[in-house]
């Protein structure tokens, strides 16, 4: 069953729900409110605060047992000293939404006492990331065995226009990356690059958007070598699909997000190793995150256009694959040596920056998991962010970081261009390992003419092999918050 939302302004100690979380702050105080709510549980929240069982510690939480009506169970859930902010919502919502599920209760209200709209649009967001699950390939347990999903998220806030707006954006948002996260968490065997056709078609349906859609013939019409030479070891038909959302003028120049969509990565020729080879499923998490964007900002609506590209195919070892030495050509002219055909991603980006330019872009965003490097040098917790315009990266950055996607700035000197000159082309596709992530982005720069660009490499941040405890394993729906806080804040002004 999908996820529904609702917003409510009951009063708390009034709610008929199977569980009832409430976000705390560090060293919780009763309140005129929780002292209703305490009385249904007979005094167990005062003692408990007075016994200091319960702290409000970032993540912690405490179950606490109700009647047979009204509110069933209280769950207590911390989220530490930091100011209130919708990043600190949304993370002691996904909390309490984890702990919902593992409860089996179904339905989840929560409340933040204090909270304002900014929370609201926290909590929707981090429910449905504490929420999140893929089933669809795994066969039920036993009905006595059944715990129920979470289906049904009620948010307690007075009621305002600002709750209302808060509430639909964190709607948007949720819905957005909740196709992000399916994409990323379909097998390589499921997700094809004819699935970010059918998705991306869907999207344009429900929200009136323009759409081309490209297969090998039209981009070989196009030039697009540096694309297609990805492409030529694998029979799937590789896809580039354009959203276009028109939210302002015609004169209005477009900001253009672009993704990369590799549905599988082998490496081709420069095979990966065995181990965790399984985990390349994600490579196409930048052209999720762009279709995830493209979902949020049709039903946001702003009053700006944007653009979503993405490109699609599987990097395969065959008889017909390109090998490190090729030299192949970009649409834009430029001649490109092969060094190691794991350097896949911006030989597909490439193309789509100079097939970007049709549109007339005022900027261009691309994501893509590019690079081991910048997990190397960053780990987990922070987006690559790129870009000789520092105007357009400090922009970016803001973005991330009020969407709960922190990026850092990377340089771009010069001096690292060395590294990707060829003896026999334009360009090398490598730079070798020292500073990969830079060379990789200098790379993406030779194929941008005439507008501002913003790389972010998001191979540390779009995916965890491990829990991250507010959320599991698996996709993180990173970078869709930050296109669409980068939209939301051009639209404003």
């Amino acid at each position: 069953m999908p996820l529904t939302f609702s917003l409510a302004a009951t009063a708390p100690a009034s709610l008929e729900t199977p569980l009832l979380a409430v976000v705390l702050p560090s060293e919780p105080t009763l309140t005129d409110e929780l002292t209703a709510l305490d009385g249904l549980l007979h005094g167990a929240l005062m003692r408990t605060l007075a016994r200091r069982d319960f702290r409000g510690g970032r993540d912690e939480s405490l179950l606490l047992v109700g009647g047979e009506q009204g509110v069933q169970r209280v769950l207590l859930v911390g989220r530490g000293t930091a100011p209130l902010s919708r990043i600190g919502a949304r993370r002691a919502a996904a909390v309490a939404a984890r702990q919902a599920g593992k409860l089996g209760t179904g339905a989840l209200h929560l409340w933040l006492p204090g909270g304002d709209a900014a929370s609201v649009e926290g909590l929707v967001i981090g429910a449905a990331a504490g929420s999140w699950g893929y089933p669809d390939l795994q066969t039920p347990p036993p009905e006595r065995d059944r715990r129920a999903r979470v289906e049904q998220v009620t948010i307690i806030a007075p009621d305002s226009e600002a709750a209302r707006a808060a509430f639909a954006a964190g709607v948007a948002v949720a819905e957005g990356q909740a196709i992000a996260k399916r994409l990323g968490q379909m097998p390589g065997n499921y997700c094809t690059p004819e699935t970010f056709v059918e998705v991306g078609r869907d999207i344009a349906t429900r929200h009136g958007m323009g759409i081309t859609v490209l297969g090998r013939k039209e981009m070989a019409d196009l030039g697009m070598g540096a694309f297609l030479c990805v492409a030529q070891g694998t029979p799937q038909e590789p896809r580039l699909v354009a959203l276009e959302y028109r939210g302002a003028g015609a004169d209005q120049r477009p900001v253009v997000l672009i993704g990369k969509g590799l549905c599988f990565d082998t490496g081709g020729i420069s095979i990966k190793p065995a181990p965790e080879m399984e985990w390349m499923k994600f490579d196409m998490s930048g052209a999720g995150g762009v279709m995830g964007a493209m979902e949020a900002i049709g039903r946001l609506k702003p009053a700006i256009n944007v653009v979503g590209i993405i490109g699609s195919t599987t990097n395969m070892p065959s008889g017909e694959a390109v090998k490190p030495g090729d030299v192949v050509r970009a649409s834009n002219g430029k001649t490109i040596e092969i060094i190691n055909t794991d350097a896949e991603g911006r030989l597909v980006l490439a193309d789509l920056l100079v097939f970007a330019k049709r549109y007339n872009p005022s900027i261009a965003l691309d994501a893509a998991t590019l690079t081991g490097a910048i997990v190397i040098g960053l780990g987990q917790h922070a987006v690559g962010v790129f870009s000789t315009d520092r105007t357009a990266a400090d922009e970016v950055l803001a973005a991330g970081e009020a969407a709960g996607e922190p990026g850092w700035p990377m340089p771009m000197w010069d001096e690292y261009r060395e590294q990707i000159k060829s003896d026999v082309a334009d360009v090398k596709n490598t730079g070798g390992r020292a500073a990969g992530s830079i060379t990789a982005a200098l790379f993406l720069q030779e194929f941008v003419d005439g507008f501002p660009f913003v790389h972010l490499d998001v191979a540390g941040t779009a995916y965890s092999q491990s829990d991250l405890g507010w959320i599991p394993k698996g996709p993180t729906g990173t970078p869709v918050g930050t296109f669409v806080e980068f939209v939301r804040a051009r639209a404003r002004t």
